[in-house]
């Protein structure tokens, strides 16, 4: 990180794979990377967090009724919110994936040092779970979830839990101490009332789960999904090592309103039982609602971004998302809303004052940029309104206290009010070329000073437009700086050096085109609609493969080749996940002579693998060795046996012998990609 820069470290939630994302998962995005590109924009070194949350129960039935493998279903889901994320133009720093070794390691890292301070101890706990939202719920048997409403499952398993109880008074102290820690008010009210209402341990490893990060030595327990998921935060920013990246603590960690207490809660109770530093603030906004309720895949009410994209543009969406809404508090979705702003605010606002007034300058100033001195001065009323005009541009770029002010509503997340200033200026822009007529000055060459005075204005106007809203509009503010004759990259410019009357006089226009067409709202709305319920329809992009090959000896991928074998290329070889695993338990399958039963640990998870290598292999003997593993092969069953992954041995002899791939004099880490 640069020395001269003052850090800044934000992020989204870590998204739950079992769905492919919709408005509301789009929304918190979008803020975060409006949040993003606004720091930079005044001088911070920043990094965004968004990722994927991969393990527990609900992906392992989503991977089974997908008929993949979680690994393949995790990786193929993560792919498509990536995409999603790269079409929307948002500029995420660290992807980071609850499967990903560095992830492993740091929660098995901070799970070490919560037990050694002596907060974790081992128990059995029965109880109602939600598997939809992954929490033990307090009702009983047979009664629905209280938060979402649907079944919950009675499970009983060993577990290790958490001291939680002990932090009341600590998390206490430290909401008192740091009163913006939680936002907005009512956000930290709930919580406030949560905890003063007691706390209860909390259970932090499943034995019932098996798609999980292993508890180091203490198989088969995994980690519990939010011990798991929270830490995702700090393992994007080095993790054990974060000291040296400098950028943990987070300052904003934002969420939906409806996981604020895993995060004002949870996370900061494990941070704290670790030792380690705290976030600085959690935002918790509300939801986006369709007829008054919350998007949903089982209620069928969810909105997906894509069609709005293609329609309208994804600056259409960024701007009503951002401009409707008011931040912290829930808002309504409608197509109807969407393509009203869309051509009331972008086409005929902010469209038309840039089509308007480069238009005339190409016109009337062959092309460039003129010269707001030229003839003699003079001073009357269209000059007192360009004066007015610089005032109210030079205004929006103050942090002083005002609502009325871009900036200062951009550093106090009041989005829907710095857009609503910006929209000020440019309709006392447009009011401007309206009352002065240009083209009515152009008819008489006595007038080229005040014609010259009054297109540099709306022009240098268009300019403060450009930086200042480029954090919600990324696309089309860039071409409007491109359109202006500006040569730098705007995502770089300061708004701290944004002055009236840097834009120079002669600068070339660049080429003309459209910001924001004009749509028939009637039109856009059928067509947004059809592609929304088309793609409902669609199945889900994870889909069952072929059937495998059959493995060589019943799951031991022999080495050996046919003698005249098909050349793959690189793209075909890349496909094949391999890793170090180690061998953790090993017994024979009863009725299956060549058949041995196998847990490897593979790093993020324990895999039960079965090899046809029961008559070269003592069970005992395998225990702790390490082995190559074909992580991302379909699992299949053998002998009615599941077996998830696949052993690499090499064929030697006529018997075709299997002899295990292993790393026996070398210190190789256990999950470490083979290539």
């Amino acid at each position: 990180m640069p020395a001269n820069k003052p850090k800044f470290y934000l992020t989204t939630p870590i998204y739950y794979t079992n769905g492919l994302p919709h408005i509301g998962h789009t929304y918190s995005t979008i803020v975060c990377d409006t949040i993003r590109r606004y720091k930079r924009m005044r001088g911070f070194d920043v990094i965004m967090t968004t990722g994927t949350d991969e393990h527990g129960v609900n992906v392992e039935r989503s991977a089974k009724k997908a008929g993949v493998s979680e690994t393949e279903f995790v990786a193929k889901m993560a792919a498509e919110w990536k995409a999603l994320w790269d079409e929307l133009g948002i500029q995420g720093d660290e992807f980071i994936r609850t499967t990903d070794l560095k992830h492993a390691h740091t929660v098995q890292w901070l799970f070490k040092l919560c037990r050694e301070n002596g907060f974790v101890y081992p128990g059995h706990y029965t109880g109602q779970y939600c598997i939809y939202d992954n929490a033990y719920v307090d009702v009983k048997a047979g009664e629905n979830c209280p938060d979402c409403g649907r079944p919950t499952e009675t499970i009983t398993e060993p577990n290790y839990f958490f001291k939680l109880s002990v932090f009341q008074k600590p998390l206490l102290d430290w909401y008192a101490k740091h009163p913006d820690f939680i936002q907005p008010e009512s956000r930290r009210n709930e919580v406030l009332s949560f905890v003063e209402g007691g706390l209860r341990d909390l259970s932090i490893t499943r034995t019932t789960v098996r798609w999980g990060i292993p508890v180091p030595g203490e198989e088969p327990h995994i980690f519990y999904v939010w011990f798991d998921a929270l830490t995702a935060y700090l393992s994007a920013v080095g993790g054990p090592n974060y000291e040296k990246q400098g950028f943990w603590p987070a300052d904003i960690h934002l969420v939906g309103k409806e996981i604020i207490r895993f995060h004002a809660v949870y996370w900061p109770a494990f941070l704290m039982a670790a030792g380690l530093p705290l976030p600085k603030q959690i935002w918790a906004h509300g939801w986006l609602l369709m007829d008054s309720a919350k998007m949903s895949k089982s209620v069928g009410n969810v909105v997906r971004p894509r069609p709005i994209v293609h329609v309208l543009g994804m600056d259409a969406l960024r701007y009503y998302l951002l401009r409707e809404t008011v931040f912290g508090q829930d808002g309504n979705f409608s197509y109807d809303a969407l393509v009203q702003r869309y051509n009331s605010d972008l086409a005929n606002g902010l469209g038309n004052l840039a089509s308007r007034t480069l238009t005339m300058i190409e016109k009337y100033s062959d092309g460039k940029i003129p010269d707001p001195q030229f003839g003699d001065n003079f001073l009357d009323a269209g000059d007192k309104a360009g004066q007015g005009i610089r005032q109210m541009a030079e205004l929006m770029t103050s942090n002083t206290p005002g609502a009325g002010l871009a900036v200062w509503s951009m550093e106090n997340l009041q989005f829907s009010r710095a857009l609503e200033s910006i929209w000020t200026l440019i309709s006392a822009v447009d009011a401007y070329l309206t009352t002065n007529k240009p083209w009515a000055l152009a008819e008489d060459d006595t007038n080229r000073g005040r014609l010259s005075r009054v297109l540099y204005n709306a022009a240098e106007a268009l300019r403060f437009v450009a930086v200042l809203a480029h954090p919600v509009l990324p696309e089309s503010t860039t071409k409007l700086w491109k359109q202006l004759g500006q040569q730098t990259a705007l995502g770089d410019w300061q708004m701290d050096a944004l002055h009236w009357g840097h834009l120079k006089p002669g600068t070339s226009l660049g080429k003309s085109q459209a910001l924001f067409p004009r749509i028939e709202k009637a039109e856009a709305i059928e067509r947004m609609e059809a592609m929304e319920n088309e793609a409902q329809k669609q199945p889900s992009p994870v889909a069952t493969p072929a059937p495998a090959s059959t493995p060589v000896a019943g799951g031991a991928a022999a080495a050996a080749a046919p003698a005249a074998a098909e050349k793959i290329g690189i793209e075909d070889f890349a496909k094949v996940e391999m890793r170090v695993g180690q061998i953790k338990t090993a017994e024979r399958i009863v009725g299956a002579d060549k058949l041995l039963k196998l847990t490897v640990d593979i790093g993020t998870e324990i895999r039960q693998i079965c090899a046809g290598i029961a008559q070269f292999y003592e069970p005992e003997k395998l225990i702790g060795r390490k082995v190559a593993v074909v992580v991302n092969l379909a699992p299949r069953k053998l002998r009615g046996v599941e077996s998830n992954g696949m052993i690499i041995a090499a064929s030697v002899g006529p018997e075709g012998r299997p002899v295990l791939a292993g790393f026996s004099d070398e210190d190789v880490e256990i999950g470490a990609r083979l290539k």
